[in-house]
């Protein structure tokens, strides 16, 4: 079991004189929960995913955001007592990915020539190339150095990317691949010409949110990250995301922060805890009913109360 543990977070736009945004965020999702994080336009959601994947449009000014693994998260070998503990902000976005992180994007970006097989086979043994390094022990990383291995220190990123690399290499292979990404397809009601096709060029807006789901089934992920991915569905395609979002929880017991505006989602994926975000700072919290009663009144009375309580 892992658990996202984000405390006393303070944030601002990465420029000078940059705009403050987050002014105390403290937040826990753990593995096999699902938290629904909603607010107003503005008040820090989307800033908050973004900081947690590592965006460098930001600054974090105070406060930690911690990942926490069980000894056998990323499988049979077990994890050393002192390297379950990581402060994701002293790392780089593709070694959070490794330790699970995931980020599903509001707005998807699309990427000609590059095919979603290709993509997520690449991403997949990136992440996989990239926490094997993670936890290699100091002498497997001196020998590697003396081997020829790469020893800049600020060096950052992988070798590989869905871009490059020859499409033959990686621990997963093309045949192991393909299995994997049919049964996630299916998982997912999903045809299978998708596959093929570049990577959201010519996608629906329902097309892409399915396909980030489809990337976080892949990925495997002990957090998963959802920005909004509600946003643009029919209701046919909600279902479809839906169903994905509870499978991710479900059979893959990852832990769910979605970012979204709307109750109807929650229809279809039930949230154990609902957050609200106001001026930076959750400012109330509660069951499944709390976004009802949002749907109903809205975020005045939430207003209302932080400002009583402050």
């Amino acid at each position: 079991m892992a658990k996202l543990e984000i405390n006393n977070l303070h944030a601002a736009v990465a420029e000078e004189d940059g705009e403050t945004i987050l002014r105390g965020v403290d937040l826990e999702v753990e593995s096999g929960e699902i938290h629904a994080l909603m607010g107003p336009n503005g008040s820090g959601k989307s800033t908050t995913a973004k900081i947690i994947a590592g965006h460098p449009a930001y600054e974090v000014t105070d406060g930690e955001v911690l990942i926490h693994l069980d000894e056998n998260e990323f499988g049979d070998e077990e994890i050393p007592e002192d390297l379950r503990t990581w402060n994701l902000l002293d790392l780089e976005p593709n070694e959070r990915a490794a330790l699970g992180i995931f980020l599903g994007f509001q707005y998807p970006a699309e990427i000609e020539g590059v095919t979603m097989v290709n993509f997520l086979r690449t991403a997949l043994n990136a992440k996989l190339e990239e926490r094997e390094e993670l936890f290699e022990d100091d002498d497997e990383e001196e020998e590697a150095d003396a081997e020829g291995g790469d020893t800049n220190e600020d060096a950052a990123g992988y070798d590989t990317s869905p871009m490059e690399g020859n499409v033959e290499e990686g621990e997963i292979g093309v045949a192991e691949f393909q299995e994997i990404l049919q049964e996630k397809m299916e998982q997912l009601d999903m045809d299978e010409k998708f596959a093929s096709r570049y990577l959201n060029a010519g996608f629906s807006g329902g097309e892409k949110k399915q396909n980030e789901v489809l990337q976080a089934a892949i990925l495997e992920p002990s957090i998963a990250v959802l920005d909004e991915i509600d946003s643009g569905l029919d209701i046919d395609r909600l279902q479809d995301v839906s169903n994905g979002i509870n499978a991710l929880r479900d059979e893959q017991g990852a832990g769910i922060l979605q970012i979204t505006h709307y109750q109807r989602i929650l229809d279809y994926v039930e949230p154990d805890h609902v957050h609200v975000m106001l001026d930076g700072q959750i400012a109330t919290s509660g069951g499944a009913e709390l976004a009802e009663k949002l749907e109903d009144e809205g975020y005045d009375w939430v207003r209302e109360e932080a400002y009583e309580a402050a």
